[in-house]
């Protein structure tokens, strides 16, 4: 949970970048959507922590040094090309690292139920079978806007 918050907190940071590079408005919808979802289950998972009497992240953890780099998030060179970006080029980066975040999650969740006992606790079974389905949605979404970029 503490690693999907990292993960999580980079992705709304790619968000917060669509306001200014992309000139499309289906490009802010999605970021929109993504951000909603991000925040929302950053809640729950910190919610989940605290319960457990576990620390959560912070809010800009994932930008200390020696943060852990989780599946799919970008490198620091991946989060500078994408901020220099703008227009098409920004759209088509994004989507691309979008993609390869999204995937990051996929590879978190599944490691999660393999623990032993995980798809046992209904709250973590609950919570997991949430983001697989959303960021599956959200990865075939962004792989249909990828192919229209020009």
């Amino acid at each position: 949970m503490q690693g999907m918050i990292h993960h999580h907190a980079q992705a709304l940071d790619m968000t917060a970048l669509l306001s200014t590079r992309t000139e499309r408005e289906e490009m802010k919808k999605l970021a929109q959507r993504i951000a909603i979802s991000q925040r929302d289950e950053i809640r729950t998972m910190r919610r989940w922590l605290e319960d457990r009497g576990q620390t959560a992240p912070g809010d800009h953890a994932h930008h200390e040094p020696g943060a852990p780099l989780m599946p799919g998030m970008l490198t620091p060179a991946e989060m500078a090309a994408l901020e220099g970006a703008r227009a098409t080029a920004f759209d088509r980066l994004f989507l691309q690292l979008m993609i390869k975040h999204h995937d990051g999650a996929l590879v978190m969740v599944q490691e999660l139920m393999a623990s032993p006992g995980a798809a046992q606790d209904s709250d973590v079974f609950a919570f997991a079978s949430d983001v697989e389905a959303d960021q599956s949605m959200e990865i075939n979404r962004m792989r249909a806007m990828l192919a229209a970029v020009r």
